[in-house]
């Protein structure tokens, strides 16, 4: 069985943890033993008990002042670079003097010696460094965004992406990833939509799975794993209005059904350290919440390793009205269950005499300092603190060409086809002249899009022009003209249109590189519109008329409000930010020398006033479909179908399938039973191909309303002309399990509706019913 055909059984762990154990004695007056799905620890491999370290830990407990335990909990930057809007000077200063456990924005294995030895040689308990970085996707090597790989659908693809980084960025000094982002993300304006997988609960529980196996490995002792984080904890993706860093305001259950369960994911993958979110929850900052860092992360999932905070967040308590001074802001974190203070140097300048005058508790301060302690012990720092820093590994690590080209395969199986009028792709072989026009045409620094790590923006990346011109054949002639700009500033303008248009005039075929600036998408980067920015809009128009055969390379890291193109251009390609093989990848797609796969991780709008749109939303008590057509009292705009542009899951292949309808084993199942759902699927088409086939669910009623559809399984198969195959997946009652009425979490009898099909939607496939009994 393949690891995307096993994604139900991990799905199910994943999402069956007690969404409503704070609730838990009225869950157990009100609901039968059996439909109460329990909570089981999590117990990761490096969590093991080791009675050496605990011995070595208490020892060296017992010998730290109260600052040098400080020091453990305070992570600060270094000068390689900036993430934030502030640097900190004198980290040096704090090295030396034993005031700094773990520092950031700091690699290549000269660097981290230099480091390591003023903290390892210079101080007096000599506690080697951690370092950390934000290895998001790829360290040197490039990958797609998050985003982009999450539309590839597979697990394996994922894992080796990570896997990659984290034999890069520990070969340059790194022990520590801030990654993955497994924020559930719903709206398109919000700019971090590009570092996490997308609006699905299922999807995304799964990639976290992958993503943290690929960092940590199977062994964290080992020189070529990393610890991974899990962020932002928790809620960072429903920020009101799209708008980063604004307020979330969801209610307990929306948080335990669709917001955390990616979290318990990555805990059950074992992932060492999480973060803290900037937003707050249910009026508190999320690095303050002890219903969140205690009460659900420690109690309810039994998580043992350490809590670091977004960067300077518990200073942001200050403003966000919940603290009166940084003081008070320390103390809340600490108590609340934050171990490690980034970039804030709160804890640092305030904690000892938060201490002294009784406000936190040394057992709190030794509780923390010990999470940190076992993460460098299980790292083997204590017993080599230079075992990363080997400038000869470095050398024979970094850009390996099996990293570029696993790093192009990921890319080109990340690229969704979202339009192929006329089978305009893959691009005819009699093509002599292609024109490669727009401002993401020739751009390096916008193929590896944002939170890129160490990459190279200058020299390494393959434009879409290069990928495209290094494939062509003989005698074929590719030119390029940027022809528009994606800057906001430049829209009305139309310099650069006539040097394009005469490209486009003179050449059989045009290629349109459009989409986004590489900062556009990421931290602090949401929008109030989702249109192609800059002049794009009035230049692709000018080139579909022409009357000359347009293909889209859409290039961002959010879904965009595409509608005139959907409408106009015969071809679309999302290529998302592809990597430092990125150019490679799309003419590997554009010439058909791989056929697409990819399948949409969100859902795209028509236009911004649709937004927040997602697949599995709720029906109303007046849904559109119950109106006869132009109803106006139903739940519908004037202007604009309910309906997205393209729907979660979507995506085209140069191969066409066939599905025959589901059929199930049984027509019901009991507390303990399963059903096995099945379908044929054969490629129909005259090329092989790749297919990703999809299982939803719909409760039909519940003890609170549940939604129209919820994916609970995947699997991409690979067909050959005329083949067939057979995809199972097998249900039991916990993969149906929600959070209640009465706030326990567990399943209840009653109907459902199931399809297998290509993709999300009610008309996708027709579906088949079956019951689940008590």
């Amino acid at each position: 069985m393949t690891r995307s055909a096993r994604v139900l059984l991990a799905g199910a762990a994943a999402l069956a943890f007690a969404s409503g154990t704070a609730h838990a004695s009225a869950a157990a007056a009100q609901t039968s033993p059996q439909t109460q799905v329990p909570v089981a620890p999590a117990e990761p491999d490096w969590a093991r008990p080791d009675s050496q370290m605990d011995a070595f830990i208490d020892d060296l407990l017992a010998r730290m002042t109260l600052q040098e335990k400080i020091g453990q909990l305070t992570l600060l930057t270094s000068d390689w670079e900036s993430t934030g809007p502030t640097m900190r000077e004198g980290y040096k200063q704090d090295i030396a003097a034993g005031r700094v456990g773990a520092i950031f924005n700091a690699y290549t294995a000269a660097y981290t010696r230099e480091l390591q030895e003023m903290a390892v040689e210079g101080t007096r308990l000599k506690i080697p460094l951690l370092f950390g970085y934000d290895v998001i996707h790829g360290h040197r090597t490039i990958f797609p965004i998050s985003l982009g790989e999450a539309a590839s659908w597979d697990l394996d693809a994922i894992e080796t992406s990570a896997r990659v980084s984290a034999q890069e960025a520990t070969a340059e000094g790194i022990h520590w990833t801030f990654s993955p982002m497994v924020d559930v993300s719903r709206d398109a304006r919000w700019g971090r939509m590009s570092e996490g997988a997308g609006e699905d609960v299922f999807l995304g529980s799964e990639i976290a799975r992958a993503r943290v196996r690929g960092y940590q490995g199977e062994d964290l002792g080992a020189v070529d794993t990393m610890l991974a984080t899990a962020k932002h904890f928790a809620a960072y993706g429903a920020a009101q209005a799209g708008r980063d860093y604004h307020t979330v305001d969801i209610s307990e259950r929306t948080l335990r059904d669709v917001y955390l369960p990616p979290f318990k994911a990555a805990v059950d993958e074992g992932v060492a350290t999480f973060m803290t979110a900037f937003n707050e929850y249910d009026g508190v900052p999320a690095s303050g919440s002890k219903f969140l860092l205690t009460d659900v992360l420690r109690h309810e999932w039994g998580f043992d390793g350490f809590v670091v905070t977004d960067y300077t967040s518990i200073n942001e308590m200050v403003p966000h009205g919940y603290s009166r001074d940084l003081a008070q802001a320390g103390e809340q974190a600490l108590n609340a269950g934050v171990d490690m203070d980034m970039q804030g140097a709160v804890f640092m300048e305030n904690l000892a005499r938060s201490v002294e005058e009784g406000r936190v508790d040394t057992a709190k301060i030794d509780r923390a300092v010990r999470r940190v302690l076992e993460m460098k012990y299980r790292l083997g720092l204590f017993d080599d603190p230079y075992r990363y820093v080997d400038a000869a590994r470095e050398k024979a690590t970094l850009y390996k060409p099996e990293f570029l080209e696993a790093a192009r395969d990921v890319a080109r199986k990340s690229m969704v086809l979202l339009k192929n009028e006329g089978n305009v792709l893959p691009l005819a072989a009699d093509a002599g002249r292609i024109a490669v026009i727009g401002p993401l045409a020739d751009s390096k620094a916008d193929m590896i899009g944002s939170w890129a790590a160490g990459g190279d923006r200058e020299t390494r990346p393959v434009t879409v022009f290069e990928g495209i011109a290094a494939r062509a054949g003989d005698g074929v002639s590719v030119e390029h003209a940027k022809g528009a700009s994606y800057e906001f500033a430049d829209a009305g303008k139309t310099d650069g249109f006539a040097e394009a248009l005469a490209l486009a005039e003179r050449s059989d075929v045009i290629v349109a590189a459009m989409g986004e600036k590489w900062d556009m998408t990421g931290e602090a980067a949401s929008r109030t519109t989702l249109d192609l920015p800059g002049n794009q809009q009035a230049l692709l128009e000018a080139l579909v008329a022409t009357g000359k055969p347009v293909v889209l390379v859409l290039l961002s890291g959010r879904p965009n409000a595409i509608a005139w193109a959907d409408e106009n251009v015969p071809a679309i390609l999302h290529a998302w930010y592809p990597g430092t093989q990125g150019g490679h990848a799309v003419a590997d797609v554009l010439f058909g020398d791989y056929n697409p796969s990819g399948k949409l991780p969100v859902t795209f709008p028509r236009n911004v006033g649709q937004v927040p749109i997602h697949y599995d939303m709720k029906n109303t008590g007046r849904p559109i479909e119950l109106g006869a057509p132009g109803a106006k009292y139903v739940s519908r705009y004037l202007n604009t179908p309910n309906d997205p542009l393209y729907r979660f899951g979507y995506g085209l292949s140069y191969t066409t399938f066939a599905y025959s309808p589901a059929t199930l084993s049984a027509a019901s199942m009991g507390p303990g039973g399963s059903i096995t759902a099945s379908a044929t699927i054969t490629n129909t088409g005259d090329r092989a191909g790749e297919e990703v086939v999809q299982l939803y669910v719909r409760d039909l009623v519940g003890s609170v309303t549940r939604p129209v559809q919820e994916l609970k399984g995947f699997e991409k198969i690979m067909l050959e002309p005329g083949e067939s195959r057979t995809v199972s997946f097998t249900l039991t009652p916990r993969d149906l399990a929600f959070t209640r009425a009465d706030m326990s979490h567990g399943w209840e009898p009653g109907e459902f509706q199931l399809w297998i099909a290509p993709s999300s939607g009610a008309k996708a496939s027709t579906p088949v019913t079956f019951t689940l009994t008590e």
